[in-house]
Formats: C-alpha cells, sequence, structure tokens
C-alpha cells in the first residue's frame, strides 16, 4: 500500500490523466444513451474531451485550466449545452484552484463561478413551470452547496500546508540560531581559556625566569640563595602545570578524568600567596585590605586575582630593576576596589591602549573584558610622577 501511494505521490500526471478518460469515458456513455433527446453529440462530444483535459492537467497549470473550465462553462450556457456529466470537472478545478498557492485572484474567481454556477444554470434551463419559486431556490441552493464545499475543502488544504511549511521553517531557524548559539559558546570558551592561559604563563614564566636569572648569578657565591631560588621555580612550575591542567582539561570530552585535573580558581583570598610569591622573585610589593573582608561572587574574585597577576607581571616585565609595587584591595558595599602601582619606568603606551598597536597587549586586552564580563569599570596607565598604575571597580551585580 505505502508503494502504490509513494507512486501516485510520485506521477501526479498521470494519476490526473487516468481520471480524466475515465470521466471522457463515462461521459460519452452519457451522451449515447441520451443523444435522442439532447442532440449535438459532436459538441457534447468536444466539450467532454475539454473537461477531461482540464482534470488531466490540473495540477501542472491550475490557473490556465481554470480559465478553460470558466469558458466551457459560458459555451455550455451560449449554445444550450445542458451540463452532464462532464461538468464535474468544474468541482475538481475549483478544489485545485483553491489548494493551490497560487494568486489570489485565481482562487476568487473559482469561489465566484462555483456560488454562480447552479443559479446561471437554473436562469438558463428553468425548472417545469408546476415547480413553486422556493422549490426552485432550494434547489439552487443545493446545487450550490458542492461547488462552496469543494472551494472551502481546497481553502483548508492550502491553509493547513502553509502553517506546516510555516512550522517546518521555525524549525529550520531555531536550528540554526541554537548552531549559531552553539558556535558562539564555544568561541567564547576558547577566548575564556585563551585568557586564562595567557595569565598562567605569563606570571608564572615570568618568576621562572626572574628566579633562574637570580641563581645563576649567585650559583657561586651563595649556593643557599640559587637552592631557594630553584625551590621557588619548581614550585611555580607545579603550579602553573597545575592550572594549566584543569584549563586543558576542560576541553577533553568523554575521556576519563585524570586525578589533579580540576584545581580550585583563584580567589581573593589567595592573592596575599601571589604577593609572597611575586616577593620571593625579587620584587618589593607593599600589599594591604581595606574595609571588612567577605565573600564575594566566583566571578568577582577570579577577575580581581588575574587582574593583581597581570598588574604584577608588568612591573616586573617592565618596571625596570629596583621596581617597588603596592597592591590595595577595598571592600564597598556594593563592590570591590583593586588599585596596583609600581614606581618603575612603566610599560609603553601601546602596551595598555585597546588592541595593543605593537601586538603585545593582549594581557591588558583580557583585563579589560574580564571586567566588562563582570559589569566593572578599569583604568590603566602611566602614574603622575612616573610608574604605572591599574584601577578597577567590579560590582557585585553585573551593569544590565
Amino acid at each position: 500500500m505505502q508503494r502504490l501511494y509513494d507512486f501516485i505521490r510520485r506521477h501526479p500526471t498521470g494519476v490526473d490523466s487516468f481520471w480524466a478518460v475515465v470521466l471522457f469515458g463515462f461521459s460519452l456513455l452519457w451522451v449515447g444513451s441520451t443523444y435522442p433527446a439532447t442532440g449535438k453529440p459532436v459538441a457534447y462530444g468536444a466539450v467532454a474531451a475539454l473537461f477531461s483535459l482540464v482534470v488531466a492537467l490540473r495540477r501542472r497549470m491550475p490557473e490556465r485550466m481554470l480559465v478553460l473550465a470558466v469558458a466551457l462553462g459560458l459555451a455550455q450556457l451560449a449554445f444550450g449545452i445542458v451540463p452532464f456529466m462532464a461538468d464535474f470537472a468544474m468541482l475538481v478545478i475549483i478544489y485545485t484552484v483553491a489548494a493551490h498557492d497560487g494568486p489570489r485572484w485565481a482562487s476568487r474567481l473559482a469561489l465566484a463561478g462555483g456560488l454562480s454556477a447552479a443559479t446561471l444554470s437554473q436562469l438558463r434551463w428553468p425548472m417545469t413551470e408546476t415547480d413553486s419559486s422556493a422549490a426552485r431556490v432550494f434547489f439552487t441552493v443545493i446545487m450550490t452547496v458542492p461547488f462552496a464545499l469543494a472551494w472551502v475543502l481546497g481553502d483548508s488544504l492550502r491553509t493547513r500546508r502553509a502553517y506546516f511549511a510555516q512550522l517546518e521553517e521555525r524549525a529550520s531557524r531555531l536550528e540554526q540560531e541554537r548552531e549559531a548559539q552553539a558556535k558562539v559558546a564555544v568561541a567564547a570558551e576558547r577566548a575564556r581559556i585563551a585568557r586564562e592561559l595567557h595569565d598562567v604563563v605569563a606570571h608564572n614564566v615570568s618568576v621562572m625566569v626572574v628566579q633562574a636569572d637570580g641563581a645563576a648569578y649567585v650559583m657561586d657565591s651563595s649556593p643557599e640563595t640559587a637552592k631557594q631560588a630553584l625551590e621557588t621555580i619548581a614550585g611555580t612550575g607545579r603550579q602553573a602545570l597545575a592550572e594549566m591542567r584543569r584549563l586543558l582539561g576542560i576541553l577533553r570530552t568523554g575521556e576519563h578524568q585524570e586525578a589533579g585535573e580540576y584545581v580550585p580558581q583563584p580567589d581573593v583570598q589567595q592573592i596575599e600567596e601571589l604577593v609572597e610569591q611575586v616577593r620571593g622573585a625579587g620584587l618589593a610589593v607593599d600589599f594591604k585590605i581595606e574595609g571588612t573582608p567577605r565573600p564575594l561572587p566566583s566571578g568577582v574574585e577570579l577577575t580581581a586575582y588575574r587582574i593583581v597577576q597581570e598588574a604584577l607581571t608588568n612591573s616586573r616585565k617592565h618596571g625596570g630593576p629596583d621596581v617597588g609595587a603596592s597592591v590595595r584591595l577595598v571592600y564597598f558595599d556594593d563592590g570591590l576596589g583593586l588599585l596596583v602601582e609600581d614606581d618603575g619606568r612603566g610599560a609603553p603606551q601601546e602596551m595598555y591602549e585597546d588592541g595593543g598597536a605593537d601586538g603585545r597587549g593582549h594581557g591588558m586586552i583580557g583585563m579589560r573584558e574580564r571586567v566588562g564580563m563582570v559589569g566593572g569599570t578599569l583604568d590603566a596607565g602611566p602614574r603622575p610622577g612616573g610608574g604605572f598604575r591599574i584601577s578597577a571597580l567590579l560590582p557585585l551585580k553585573p551593569a544590565h
């Protein structure tokens, strides 16, 4: 049964042609049986053939076949060819045009023709004089109903098809939006991981380089100091590996996570440990906390830690020899304030401008993006009297 249905769907014109032949055959039988009373067999045969053509081509060219059916109906009225079996094609073409998603004039013409066909037929071939006017009106209404039902059925099918097509289009659009959102989410996650990796590598590798240079310098004169520097390098390297393992673990899907891949995100409390680490690397840092410390949102705490980490890393890299720095954390009622300053020679201007004119300002760009994600503000630039200053205000609630 399914194969037959599929064949019918694949060959609509062939199916219509079959029913056109059936209609033509029954029409000829009717003409042959009523010939003595009706006469004009050639005219009836021609009309039957043309109406059969309407049925055969109704789906290939519905508007043209509707016009042909209207012309045949008018010809019947003009030449006195009484309605017969072939006129059933009018019902078929009215339904087809109403169901077809074509120009609206064709559907309106089909409706008007169907509603007026019975009335015009009654006027052209009135009933016997013995019938009352009420009987004539009733008969006309009864004959009009099939034409109206054919149009309503076709128009309902067209509306249903349009509704399902709209649903399919909406589903397709939603699927495309989901794919686009997924791509945006992946890009955002990659950008976040890139910022994390930059902060981890820039800070820890900088500390390791400074300690390695110091150890090489005092290797012969002070072995104990060199040993401490090597221990600092080892500890910093392990910390960097732990954080990088955590970040890279995010990229793994469907694999067993190794022990130690998940490391807690840095928070405000670990800033003091970060300052001690930087002091061990040879940078004098003054650290103070103002206000009453309290728990903060994890995004704010991670942002604060990364800003201080990046700022101290830049002080070591660009501050020059004998640079000193200060870190201030200020707890407000509605947010957290950060102030990191140094008294060195400071970074060149392109390092803190948006974009980094020399292509190396990714740390400052990352800081601005982090602060923007939590709805805060960031100000970075040279400090009056020399040095560099970074100040940020991180609100407890994201800006709307």
